[in-house]
Protein backbone atom coordinates (compact mmCIF):
# COMPACT_ATOMS: atom_id res chain seq x y z
CA UNK A 1 0.00 0.00 0.00
CA UNK A 2 1.55 3.36 -1.02
CA UNK A 3 1.95 5.95 1.73
CA UNK A 4 -0.79 8.56 1.97
CA UNK A 5 0.33 12.17 1.69
CA UNK A 6 -0.18 14.07 4.91
CA UNK A 7 -2.75 16.79 4.58
CA UNK A 8 -1.80 20.17 5.98
CA UNK A 9 -4.53 21.39 8.30
CA UNK A 10 -5.70 24.92 9.12
CA UNK A 11 -2.99 25.55 11.73
CA UNK A 12 -0.29 24.44 9.30
CA UNK A 13 -1.75 26.64 6.57
CA UNK A 14 -1.81 29.60 8.95
CA UNK A 15 1.78 28.97 10.08
CA UNK A 16 3.01 28.74 6.48
CA UNK A 17 1.40 32.10 5.62
CA UNK A 18 2.77 33.74 8.77
CA UNK A 19 6.30 32.41 8.19
CA UNK A 20 6.35 33.80 4.66
CA UNK A 21 4.77 37.11 5.71
CA UNK A 22 7.22 37.68 8.59
CA UNK A 23 10.24 36.50 6.58
CA UNK A 24 9.54 38.95 3.77
CA UNK A 25 8.69 41.77 6.21
CA UNK A 26 12.16 41.34 7.72
CA UNK A 27 13.80 41.25 4.29
CA UNK A 28 15.10 37.71 4.72
CA UNK A 29 15.51 35.38 1.79
CA UNK A 30 14.57 31.76 2.32
CA UNK A 31 18.29 30.92 2.37
CA UNK A 32 18.97 33.51 5.05
CA UNK A 33 16.11 32.38 7.28
CA UNK A 34 17.08 28.72 6.85
CA UNK A 35 20.66 29.60 7.81
CA UNK A 36 19.42 31.44 10.93
CA UNK A 37 17.29 28.44 11.93
CA UNK A 38 20.24 26.09 11.37
CA UNK A 39 22.51 28.36 13.45
CA UNK A 40 20.02 27.99 16.30
CA UNK A 41 20.58 24.23 16.23
CA UNK A 42 17.67 23.05 14.07
CA UNK A 43 19.07 22.10 10.65
CA UNK A 44 16.76 23.42 7.94
CA UNK A 45 17.54 23.85 4.25
CA UNK A 46 16.05 26.61 2.17
CA UNK A 47 14.34 23.90 0.12
CA UNK A 48 12.60 22.58 3.24
CA UNK A 49 11.58 26.12 4.16
CA UNK A 50 10.27 26.73 0.65
CA UNK A 51 8.22 23.54 0.85
CA UNK A 52 6.76 24.65 4.21
CA UNK A 53 5.82 28.07 2.79
CA UNK A 54 4.28 26.49 -0.33
CA UNK A 55 2.31 24.11 1.92
CA UNK A 56 3.94 21.04 0.42
CA UNK A 57 5.77 20.05 3.62
CA UNK A 58 4.31 19.97 7.09
CA UNK A 59 5.96 22.20 9.68
CA UNK A 60 6.53 20.13 12.81
CA UNK A 61 6.54 21.71 16.24
CA UNK A 62 10.35 21.74 16.50
CA UNK A 63 10.59 23.52 13.15
CA UNK A 64 7.90 25.98 14.24
CA UNK A 65 9.71 26.87 17.46
CA UNK A 66 13.08 27.29 15.72
CA UNK A 67 11.63 29.34 12.86
CA UNK A 68 9.83 31.59 15.34
CA UNK A 69 13.07 32.14 17.27
CA UNK A 70 14.93 32.94 14.05
CA UNK A 71 12.22 35.47 13.17
CA UNK A 72 12.28 36.96 16.67
CA UNK A 73 8.67 36.14 17.53
CA UNK A 74 6.89 33.78 19.90
CA UNK A 75 5.77 30.50 18.30
CA UNK A 76 2.16 31.52 18.95
CA UNK A 77 2.62 34.44 16.56
CA UNK A 78 3.00 31.93 13.72
CA UNK A 79 -0.26 30.24 14.65
CA UNK A 80 -2.36 33.38 14.98
CA UNK A 81 -4.18 34.18 11.76
CA UNK A 82 -4.42 37.92 11.32
CA UNK A 83 -7.84 37.38 9.77
CA UNK A 84 -9.40 35.89 12.92
CA UNK A 85 -10.90 37.75 15.83
CA UNK A 86 -10.11 36.58 19.36
CA UNK A 87 -13.05 35.12 21.26
CA UNK A 88 -14.04 36.47 24.63
CA UNK A 89 -12.82 33.23 26.27
CA UNK A 90 -9.28 33.80 24.86
CA UNK A 91 -9.56 31.34 21.97
CA UNK A 92 -9.59 32.12 18.29
CA UNK A 93 -12.68 31.93 16.11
Amino acid sequence: MPPRPLEIGPAGQCAARAIERLRTARGYSQRRLAARVTALGRPLTFTQLSRIERRVRRCDVDDLVAIAAALGVAPQALLHDAGTRPRSDGGAM
